[in-house]
């Protein structure tokens, strides 16, 4: 008996529910193609092979794949369709700047961190980066709610010229408020405004007083040694903190809430380093290595997750020694000019460029 014949002997009611069956399945297999187009689809407009398949290897052809998730926080950073102005120096793609605890090897292998060592890759460091993560809640950017497509931001460094530039109602203005280590905002808000969005630190520079805490600010962590990720696993799982191994006394409390922290990829600090300031990746035995000061690493991360930077609070006078260094506080000029770990006139040539290429605005 060939098919049809089969279907035509059956009863009316036996024959509309074998239709509607057959009328699912169908949709089914079309409804489940679409999907599986869409997520190659998403896979190959981030710079994949359009092959890839979402296995648990997340390589193909030898090439190391982004995991999906790390896909879908990458799409988070593009949501804005017009084109910064300083779209020319992220080159290929943006970075999704904090590193999560479920794919981070992944994204340093995809990133090159796995090739390089602390403070700008992950190698010899995994299992430090895997216990300090595992006391983080999330990796979120930006807080479910937050439905800016072109985010303005303003990356407020804590340079001396701000003092009594009034500045602080323009910068709350910003959508986005990025500073760096404990620059403070109490008793300085008419010049560097109250809000705060990012505040990137490392142990010897977060605050430790509870006087500076803000339900609303993200801490930032920049890993520079083994050191700072089990001093975040011990302040946070709240064993006794040594100070050992730290150039001058860390924080020995925490603050903030662990759901207030992230740790930034360090492929953000290397791109700064190697990248943009262009230091070698090995000086000389005689000389101790240079590192970006955490105002470019603060700049950088504002170049991957916004579309339109403003700087405030970078500018420096070297002709003065006797200047203030910071906008707080009794520190001169001649303290910056002695430290050894950063190269401030590398430095303040970039930040040249940017202005005058009009990838940034400098308000002060």
């Amino acid at each position: 008996m060939s098919y049809f014949s089969y279907i035509s002997g059956l009863p009316v009611m036996k024959r509309i529910l074998l239709f509607f069956i057959l009328a699912a399945a169908v949709m089914y297999g079309i409804l489940h193609g679409n999907l599986w187009r869409n997520n190659l689809y998403w896979i190959s407009f981030y710079g994949q092979t359009s092959s890839v398949r979402a296995s648990p290897s997340y390589e193909t052809s030898g090439v190391t794949q982004l995991p999906p998730t790390a896909v879908e926080r990458r799409n988070a950073l593009d949501t804005c369709l017009l084109k910064p102005a300083f779209e020319s120096l992220l080159g290929v793609d943006k970075i999704y700047p904090f590193l999560c605890a479920n794919d981070f090897i992944r994204v340093a292998e995809f990133h090159g961190s796995d090739k390089f060592e602390l403070p700008y890759g992950i190698k010899r460091a995994e299992q430090f980066f895997r216990l300090a993560l595992s006391r983080l809640q999330n990796c979120g950017l930006f807080n479910e709610d937050d439905s800016i497509a072109c985010r303005r931001c303003v990356v407020v460094g804590n340079g001396g010229v701000l003092r009594n530039k009034t500045l602080g109602e323009k910068i709350d203005s910003y959508d986005v408020i990025i500073r760096m280590n404990n620059g403070p905002v109490i008793g300085y808000e008419d010049d560097v405004g109250r809000r705060t969005t990012f505040r990137l630190s490392y142990p010897e520079s977060i605050f430790s007083d509870p006087i500076h805490y803000d339900p609303n600010t993200t801490v930032v962590l920049i890993v520079f040694k083994p050191r700072d990720l089990k001093w975040l696993w011990e302040i946070l799982g709240g064993q006794k903190v040594s100070a050992k191994g730290f150039w001058k006394k860390p924080a020995l409390n925490m603050i903030y809430k662990s759901s207030q922290i992230r740790i930034l990829d360090p492929s953000i600090t290397r791109k700064t380093a190697y990248e943009w300031l262009r230091f070698p990746t090995r000086f000389p035995k005689k000389e101790k290595p240079k590192h970006p000061t955490t105002g470019l690493i603060a700049i950088t991360l504002a170049f991957h997750i916004c579309h339109e930077v403003h700087l405030a609070g970078f500018k420096y006078d070297f002709t003065d020694r006797n200047s203030s260094l910071h906008y707080y506080g009794n520190d001169t000029m001649s303290q910056m000019m002695q430290n050894e770990y950063h190269n401030i006139n590398a430095e303040q040539k970039f930040l040249k460029k940017l202005i005058d290429k009009n990838f940034v605005v400098n308000l002060t």
